[in-house]
């Protein structure tokens, strides 16, 4: 009898390792990678549009912009050749603006193999995500009824489309956490030092990314001192002090400073000066006031649909539930889902605190949607009897964002329209015509561009501001900094500004300056002009 080839062992090996538990596992993993493009899709066709209609520059969210041009600049020359900034700031080394770039790291990678376009960011969003789901479920192997919900609300979680959907790196975020939470709940269930490690290596690369994630590395940190004690409590304080202190450094050296500070940290003040009592009754005083604004926001959003109240209701209902299973599994002595539960309890609730310490409210709302992005998933996965809890955010969730939800400019898909189009070729010609990127001394000021936030019409005094049509730069050529200005700051400066080139609104007091002067124009449309400085 004829034996067996080494092929024919290998598949029958593997076919045997696939058992039918790994089997299941497979399409349970499969159906929630599908929900990702699924849901665009879906949610494309109800606005009116096609996936591949999805159209940044006809957007009106701004830092999709300073992100999409820094990704472009950094994977055809390294790092951006002019600077981005604001008001002209600029980063004591290289040329990033006021966020980490560590944050962009998964669009590089995704750059680096498909390429960088218009479409890169919708299409490595919608992958990210796709992949953490299928980790997740790899990792937490949930029960058919668990899956259903989780499917249930993620379509109901608005948020996870919206983001797939535009320039901005929150699946980044989302994507992250939910493989290092299903990569903790696996750990806990049969915890290794390789686990462990790589949960490290997962918060610590969430804390250079955004700093309030360094909450993530408290779960690694505490199964190692359970398991190693002093020595688990040392190392965890050396790791964690080395993520806190590259952000610092990235945010020193790579952060070009922002209009205002990024964090309000008056409240440290008397703590720094060694007053302890004042600094405690400041801390909660501001609390006290910064709740007020924040409850009534909720109300707001319960009400009206207001997109920060809307995401402040939702937060605070997670964050209830999760105390809620946190306690019932300590009365039922679940020992593991206790502390998982309750461990990401604490997380939302530190985050609320730092939203009202150290954030403005409407930015800071979105911070809390990394949060939520895992929450989702965790009390998808509570083990209840009639899953009154994932209910009960899946109605919150429909109608707080399906249904209330209208403001274009947080729920709105944008897609390509003729005029953008046309406008954005017009400006590709002319800026491939009239600049040429300067390749030495880089990172530098001519190669760099100023977007003017906005102007006045001639004439009119104090008329209603118009806003610059920004969106022309993205037809900038690759490698040049974009530097967004107030209008106050221009006027003040606009004889001594620094960028070889400023973007302004047509028809407006500063056109008539910048002619006054006699600056060079490099071309114009029925709204926006752009100018040599010098």
């Amino acid at each position: 009898m004829e034996k067996p080839s080494v092929r024919q062992n290998f598949f029958k090996k593997l076919w045997h390792w696939w058992n039918r538990d790994r089997r299941i596992l497979t399409l349970k993993a499969g159906l929630a990678a599908l929900l990702p493009v699924l849901c665009c899709m879906a949610a494309c066709a109800a606005q009116g549009g096609s996936l591949s209609q999805v159209y940044l520059p006809a957007s009106e969210w701004n830092d999709e912009l300073f992100y999409y041009k820094q990704v472009e600049g950094i994977l055809s020359h390294g790092y951006p050749q002019g600077y981005f900034g604001f008001n002209e700031s600029h980063a004591l080394k290289l040329s990033f603006a006021a966020w980490s770039p560590v944050l962009v790291w998964p669009w590089l990678l995704y750059g680096l193999v498909a390429g960088w376009n218009l479409m890169a960011p919708i299409y490595s969003n919608i992958l990210f995500l796709t992949l953490a789901l299928l980790a997740f479920v790899l990792l937490t192997n949930p029960g058919w009824k668990q899956l259903g919900l989780l499917a249930l609300l993620f379509c109901c979680f608005m948020p996870y489309t919206r983001y797939m959907l535009c320039g901005m790196p929150e699946i980044i975020c989302f994507s992250v956490l939910i493989v290092y939470w299903g990569l903790l709940i696996r750990t806990v269930e049969k915890e290794t030092a390789g686990k462990v490690a790589l949960l490290f290596l997962l918060g610590g690369t969430m804390t250079l990314m955004r700093p309030y994630l360094i909450l993530f590395l408290l779960g690694p940190s505490w199964l190692w001192i359970r398991r190693h004690r002093a020595a688990g409590l040392a190392g965890s304080l050396a790791v964690t002090a080395a993520a806190a202190g590259g952000y610092m450094l990235i945010k020193h050296d790579l952060g070009a400073a922002y209009f205002t500070p990024l964090f309000k940290t008056e409240w440290l003040s008397p703590f720094l000066q060694g007053h302890i009592l004042t600094g405690v009754r400041g801390m909660l005083a501001k609390i006290y006031y910064e709740g007020r604004t924040f409850l009534a926001l909720t109300l707001q959003g319960l009400k009206s649909g207001l997109a920060e109240g809307a995401f402040f209701a939702i937060f605070l209902a997670m964050l209830l539930i999760l105390l809620w299973q946190f306690v019932a599994d300590l009365r039922r002595k679940r020992k593991k889902q206790a502390l998982l539960n309750g461990y990401l309890a604490f997380c939302f609730f530190s985050m609320w605190m730092a939203l009202l310490l150290m954030y403005k409210m409407k930015e800071g709302s979105k911070h809390l949607l990394t949060f939520m992005a895992v929450g989702i998933l965790a009390i998808a996965l509570m083990e209840t009897r009639f899953y009154k809890k994932a209910v009960i955010i899946g109605a919150l969730c429909i109608y707080l964002f399906w249904y209330q939800g209208d403001q274009p400019g947080d729920y709105r898909i944008y897609f390509a329209n003729q005029e953008r189009i046309e406008q954005l070729a017009y400006w590709q010609q002319v800026f491939a015509e009239e600049m040429v990127l300067q390749e030495e001394n880089t990172p530098n000021f001519d190669n760099s561009v100023i977007w003017t936030f906005n102007d006045v019409p001639a004439g009119s005094g104090d008329g209603e501001a118009v806003l610059t049509d920004w969106q022309i730069l993205y037809a900038l050529p690759k490698g040049w900094g974009i530097s967004c200005c107030y209008r106050e700051y221009v006027e003040e400066h606009l004889e001594q500004l620094q960028s070889l080139y400023l973007t302004i609104p047509a028809g407006g007091e500063l056109q008539r300056s910048c002619e006054a002067l006699g600056m060079e124009q490099v071309g114009q449309d029925g709204r926006v002009c752009v100018y040599r400085t010098r």
